[in-house]
Formats: C-alpha cells, sequence, structure tokens
C-alpha cells in the first residue's frame, strides 16, 4: 500500500476529462427508471441516491477511482488490526468495539475482542446497578470532544428508550457557566459524575471534574466521592488519587480515537441510559453496517457510494460545504457529531507520506433538525449563490412510538407533516420551479441532496447511521491519501494555551516575544481582570 497522489492516476484523469450532466430534471428526464437503479439498503437504511448531478459514466469513473487508490484493501487492514494510523504506528479499531463475541482481532498479539466484551460485561454489571439505584436520579458525563458529543448524540436521540427515573447532563466546555448550569438544580446525594478521560489529564476535562467533586464535597463530605464518581480511563491511579474506586474505572484502548469511541466505555452513560440489552442493539446495529462494508460490492455499497458522490462535490464540482438535515427532533446533535467525525477525521493538508495534497479535503459539515431549519437557513440552499450537497435523514415511524403507542397515535399528524415537509424540500431543491414573472420568486432546482430513510429510530439504526458515515470518512481519507486517525491539529492551540494561561493571570505586561496582536489582547484582559 505504497503512498500514491489520487490526482496522478490514470482513473483520476478519466474522471475529471468527464462531461458534467445535464441538470437533475435532465438526469431523470433520460433514465425514466432512475429513482428504482439509484437507490441502495443497507441494513434497515433504505438510501436513495438519485436527486445527484451523476450519471452512469461518472459514477462508474469515480468506482475506478475507489479501486485505483485500493479502498478495499486499506478496509480489509483495518478490520483486521493493521497499524494504519500511520503517523502514530496504531492500530484503528472501532470496528472491534462492536465485532459479535466470537470474533478474534489480534494486536500486538492481544485478542482486543475478548477484551472488548470483558470490559463491556463491567459496564453493563456497573450501569444495571445505577439503574436499579433509586437514590440516583441524575447522571453528568463530564468529557469533551468525543468523550462528549458521543454519548450526548446518542443518549438524546435514544431518549424514547432511557430510563424514566433518570436525568442525563453532559458538561464538556471549561467555560464555569456549562458546569454552573448543570449543577444549579442537582441534588448532591442524588447525582452521579462520570469522568471520561482516557489519560485523566485533559486540562477541560479535569478542571470540570474538580469543580464537580468541589461541589459534591462540600455537600456530602469527601467520604462521599466514591458512591458519587465513576471514570473512564486507563489512568487507574490518576482515578484513584481523584477518589474514584478500581471497580467503577472503565478502560478503553489507544486503538480507538475519541470521535469513534461511543460504543467503548466512553459510551458508559448511554449504557446506563437505555439499559445494557439496548446498549448490545446499538453495537449490532454499527456490526450489520460494518459487515455490509466489508462484503457488499463497491456498486451497491452504500458507504462507499455516498463517500464517492461527497468526493466529486469537494474536488470536482468545488462545493465546500454539505449540510446534514435530519427530520427528527432526536437528531439534533448529529450533524454537531457528524461535524467531528468528518472535519477531525478529514480536515488534513498532508498525505501519509508527508507531502502536501493536491485535492481539496472534507468539507464543512453543519446541519440543524428540520422543520427549524426552513425558517433559517434553507433560503441559501434554494436561492443562494453557493451550491451545498443535503442529506435528508428520516423515520417513518416518530422517534417516541416505542415507548408509548398511545402517545405515538395522537402525534401521528405531526410526523406526517415533518414527513412531508422533507420529502418537499428535496423534490423543491432538485426540480424547482421557475417564475418568469418573478425571478424573486423563481427556484433554479437543480441542487444535490441523498434521502437517507429507516423504519425507526431504535438503538440498532441509530448505530447502523453512525457506522455509515465512519466508513463514508473513511473510504474518501483513503482516496486523498491522509491519515484519517490523527488530530494534530488540534496540539498547537493547546499548548500555545498553557503559556498564555500564565500570562494572563500574572500582572505586568505581556511577554515581548508575543505577536503584538496577542500581547494587546492579554493586555487588555489583564487590566480588567484586575478590576474584577
Amino acid at each position: 500500500m505504497a503512498p500514491v497522489d489520487v490526482t496522478s492516476t490514470t482513473q483520476w484523469m478519466k474522471l475529471v476529462q468527464h462531461q458534467l450532466p445535464g441538470t437533475i430534471a435532465e438526469l431523470f428526464a433520460n433514465e425514466p427508471d432512475r429513482a428504482v437503479t439509484w437507490q441502495v439498503s443497507a441494513g434497515d437504511l433504505w438510501i436513495d441516491y438519485s436527486k445527484h448531478q451523476l450519471d452512469r459514466a461518472i459514477l462508474t469513473a469515480l468506482l475506478e477511482v475507489a479501486k485505483a487508490m485500493d479502498v478495499a484493501g486499506w478496509r480489509d487492514a483495518m478490520f483486521s488490526g493493521k497499524p494504519i494510523n500511520t503517523t502514530e504506528n496504531r492500530a484503528v479499531l472501532h470496528t472491534a468495539l462492536r465485532a459479535a463475541r466470537d470474533t478474534q482481532v489480534f494486536v500486538d498479539g492481544a485478542d482486543v475482542v475478548a477484551e472488548v466484551h470483558r470490559v463491556r460485561e463491567q459496564m453493563a454489571h456497573y450501569a444495571e446497578r445505577i439503574r436499579a439505584d433509586a437514590q440516583i436520579t441524575d447522571v453528568v458525563n463530564i468529557g469533551i470532544g468525543g468523550s462528549d458529543l458521543g454519548p450526548a448524540m446518542v443518549t438524546d436521540a435514544l431518549w424514547a428508550f432511557a430510563h424514566p427515573r433518570l436525568r442525563f447532563h453532559f458538561v464538556s466546555n471549561v467555560d464555569g457557566s456549562d458546569i454552573a448550569r448543570t449543577l444549579r438544580h442537582l441534588d448532591p446525594a442524588r447525582t452521579l459524575f462520570i469522568v471520561v478521560s482516557k489519560t485523566f489529564t485533559t486540562m477541560e476535562t479535569l478542571m470540570n471534574a474538580h469543580t464537580a467533586r468541589a461541589w459534591l464535597i462540600e455537600a456530602l463530605g469527601p467520604a462521599a466521592v466514591p458512591a458519587h464518581f465513576a471514570a473512564v480511563s486507563t489512568n487507574l491511579d490518576a482515578a484513584a488519587d481523584f477518589g474514584v474506586p478500581p471497580e467503577q474505572v472503565f478502560g478503553f484502548w489507544d486503538w480507538v480515537g475519541g470521535r469513534y469511541s461511543v460504543a467503548s466505555a466512553v459510551g458508559l452513560s448511554v449504557m446506563i441510559a437505555i439499559g445494557s440489552h439496548a446498549f448490545e442493539d446499538l453495537c449490532a446495529g454499527m456490526r450489520a453496517i460494518d459487515q455490509h462494508f466489508r462484503d457488499t460490492p463497491f456498486e451497491s455499497n452504500a458507504p462507499v457510494l455516498l463517500a464517492l458522490i461527497g468526493l466529486w462535490y469537494v474536488d470536482v464540482m468545488g462545493y465546500g460545504a454539505k449540510a446534514v438535515l435530519p427530520y427528527a427532533r432526536e437528531l439534533a446533535r448529529f450533524p454537531a457529531f457528524l461535524q467531528q467525525l468528518d472535519m477531525e477525521s478529514n480536515g488534513k493538508s498532508v498525505r501519509r507520506d508527508d507531502r502536501a495534497v493536491s485535492v481539496a479535503t472534507g468539507p464543512v459539515i453543519w446541519g440543524e433538525p428540520g422543520t427549524n431549519g426552513q425558517h433559517a437557513f434553507y433560503q441559501l440552499l434554494h436561492q443562494g449563490t453557493q451550491i451545498i450537497p443535503v442529506d435528508f435523514i428520516g423515520f417513518a415511524a416518530p422517534g417516541h412510538h416505542s415507548q408509548d403507542p398511545q402517545i405515538a397515535v395522537a402525534y401521528r399528524e405531526h410526523h406526517d407533516v415533518l414527513v412531508a415537509n422533507m420529502l418537499a424540500q428535496a423534490e423543491a431543491l432538485a426540480f424547482g420551479r421557475l417564475r418568469p414573472d418573478s425571478p424573486h420568486r423563481s427556484f433554479a432546482g437543480d441542487r444535490p441532496s441523498t434521502l437517507i430513510l429507516a423504519p425507526a429510530l431504535t438503538p440498532g439504526v441509530l448505530g447502523q447511521l453512525i457506522a455509515l458515515y465512519e466508513h463514508v470518512v473513511f473510504v474518501q481519507g483513503v482516496i486523498w491519501g491522509i491519515n484519517s486517525f490523527d488530530q494534530w491539529g488540534v496540539e498547537l492551540g493547546k499548548e500555545l494555551a498553557a503559556g498564555i494561561l500564565t500570562e494572563v493571570c500574572d500582572p505586568g505586561e505581556a511577554d515581548s516575544d508575543r505577536d503584538s496582536s496577542t500581547a494587546a489582547a492579554i493586555n487588555w484582559y489583564r487590566r480588567y481582570r484586575a478590576a474584577d
């Protein structure tokens, strides 16, 4: 798997020489069965990718690029535990987190799947104990990045499956208002904190954790800490010094990146919310898409197809953004989750061979749930000068259907209106409507979108959605020749912040070695901090 610049391949050269297809409306007119042939199923997901600026010749050329860049070889290397995270010389095995118990994947001679299930059992024992403890009413997850976005998104998405007694809170920002607002209405005697930090040294997480600990001790005394704190970390000594008993510390591994870790012990809050059996369903959903990605020919492989469509827009059409618009209030945090997944993974400008990339990598990912967005940014989607491809996500049944059928019936009209709006927006973006008498009311159309539908937002379906997008990001990273599994771009700011922190807290003038803009800002802050 020697490094290759995708633009140097004959397959890429053939791709960019293709004539652009007609409008989406013309593509449908010229291909009467397009709505039937441009769709694919993966697990419970039904995916319609017919409303794209692609014809069969271009799609075939894109598939040839994927084959030329050995996507299949890199995929198999990832699943087998080879160290494809080249800058850190690590395996990439989030797929092992949801592998079946009888699967074996070895890293450094150890079967990691067996260890995953051992930790899962430890989690399940603790989670079920908390769920049965009537004393606990509130669970606060303290983490940042993937240690926050994944658990927060999944817990919110699966609220209909959550324990009715328990409320869940997620603290991530080092801004003191985040934890202050959370603690304001909580009862220390009825609150459990989960501190999620692999090394137990993450600055923001530890600052919030110590604030929570001090709040608890003030109310209940130091002896209460063990009963009210758990940790997700590999640093047993630091967790013990904090006051967390070893049986309440849950480990995970350096072959799991934070943004890929929700199926690990990072998802402890999720397991407490929905129970160990539903957590297994979440993992099974991920596993179903893993199997689809491994076994399905590229021509009908959902992650491969969606990755190639995205690559076409970023690198050939020059569309630098993608909107993810779930028509389900439960998925309000899903765009933010995908934002980290995609932009932290593929926001790179250097290839695995240390050379600069020669194509654009990674779109800006953003979005909000429908129908709220329709009254905000959809104006730009329909009539703006930028074209932004869209992923619409919807469900046949309301999110709350599983817990209370009577409520589901009562709110069916709401859901029908919701789904009608989603389908209308996809149609309007693709086909538009011209008004020669009023250009202000004309819609040019030809705005691409993917439609992803499922019967209901269950734990299994949510797992399928997560894994689908994980593998989309992976395929694109392979083709661009980048390492999708490091995140060095977050390091410099953290390093500089440590030095600036000393300066902003000390009297006197800022370090003369600083640039004049930063020095002026430090001095401004010092003056107002001193007057506070």
